[in-house]
C-alpha cells in the first residue's frame, strides 16, 4: 500500500509540474498591451528614438538583426545610435501582429536611406518578439530585400 500512495504522490507531482506555470514564469500579458508595445517600437524605429527604444526591453533584453546581436539596453542603444547614424527616412508599415502568450510575430514592409550613398533600402521584415514582465525580451529580425512589393 505504501509504494501506491509513493505513486500517487508522485503522479499528482507530475500532473501538477506538467500543466501549471512555473512559480518563477512572468505573468502573461494580454493582446492589447503586446500590440501597443510593438507599435512603440515601430514608432520609435521609425523616429529614430534611441531611449524609447532601449527603454521596451528588459535590462537583460536582447535584438538581434542579421549580422548584429545587442544585448542588454546599453548595447541596444548603442546599436542604434549607429543605425541612426547610417540610415534616415524610415517608413515601417505593419502588415500584421499574431500573438500568441508571450510572443508575436510581426509581418512589417520596411524602408530606410543609406546616407552615405542616398540609396533607398526596401524589405519584407518578420520579427519574432518575446515578452516578459510587460517589456520585450528578445526581438529578432528576418528580412527578405529581394522581394519586398513596391508600396
Amino acid at each position: 500500500m505504501l509504494w501506491l500512495s509513493r505513486w500517487l504522490v508522485l503522479g499528482i507531482i507530475f500532473v501538477s509540474l506538467t500543466f501549471s506555470a512555473p512559480l518563477f514564469a512572468s505573468q502573461s500579458m494580454n493582446q492589447e498591451d503586446i500590440q501597443i508595445l510593438i507599435e512603440k517600437a515601430k514608432d520609435a524605429w521609425v523616429a529614430q528614438d534611441v531611449d524609447a527604444l532601449a527603454q521596451l526591453f528588459t535590462v537583460d533584453g536582447e535584438l538581434i538583426v542579421p549580422g548584429q546581436c545587442w544585448r542588454g539596453q546599453e548595447r541596444i542603444r548603442e546599436g542604434v545610435i549607429h543605425f541612426k547614424q547610417q540610415y534616415s527616412d524610415v517608413k515601417i508599415v505593419i502588415q500584421r501582429i499574431i500573438i500568441a502568450a508571450n510572443q508575436a510575430a510581426v509581418e512589417w514592409y520596411y524602408e530606410d536611406t543609406e546616407k552615405a550613398t542616398g540609396r533607398r533600402n526596401k524589405a519584407d521584415d518578420v520579427i519574432v518578439v518575446d515578452f516578459r514582465d510587460g517589456q520585450i525580451s528578445r526581438w529578432r529580425e528576418y528580412f527578405d530585400t529581394q522581394t519586398p512589393t513596391n508600396r
